[in-house]
């Protein structure tokens, strides 16, 4: 035994949020999550969550959408963030705009992503992802 096991054994281990027993947000193996006692992540422990399910839509992306490994990395990087809010299947539900993205079409996939529930539901990131497929430069 180690100390990692015995906390292990101690606190538990849950892949979600839960309330302890005191009612504060908790997450792991009692990692205290709560901003009303001051918890919460490390810069560090947000950018490793943040690196790892971007590496999972990544793989997601290209193995729904195969040929979507020839496009330059901006617009590959719109659709995993589409993916990454949305999940695969979300960005899957935007036929259109996929066949003018995969036909280099891309002044036609930016009018199909603003033609779009999506778009009325978060306006400002729809706009600018939209700007940046047609674009095919960061923005």
């Amino acid at each position: 035994m180690n100390l990692k096991e015995q906390l292990k054994r101690d606190e538990g281990v849950v892949r979600y949020a839960y309330e302890d027993t005191l009612g504060y947000l908790t997450i792991g193996c009692g990692r205290l999550i709560d901003d009303r006692r001051s918890g919460g992540l490390s810069p560090s422990e947000i950018d490793f969550l943040l690196t790892n399910d971007i590496s999972e839509k990544s793989a997601q992306v290209l193995e729904a959408l195969p040929w979507a490994r020839d496009l330059n990395e901006p617009r590959l990087a719109v659709l995993i963030n589409m993916a990454f809010q949305m999940g695969i299947r979300g960005l899957l539900g935007f036929p259109g705009m996929l066949g003018a993205v995969k036909a280099g079409d891309y002044k036609a996939a930016a009018e199909h992503m603003l033609d779009s529930k999506w778009e009325q539901q978060t306006p400002t990131r729809a706009h600018r992802l939209a700007d940046q497929m047609e674009s095919g430069e960061w923005v």
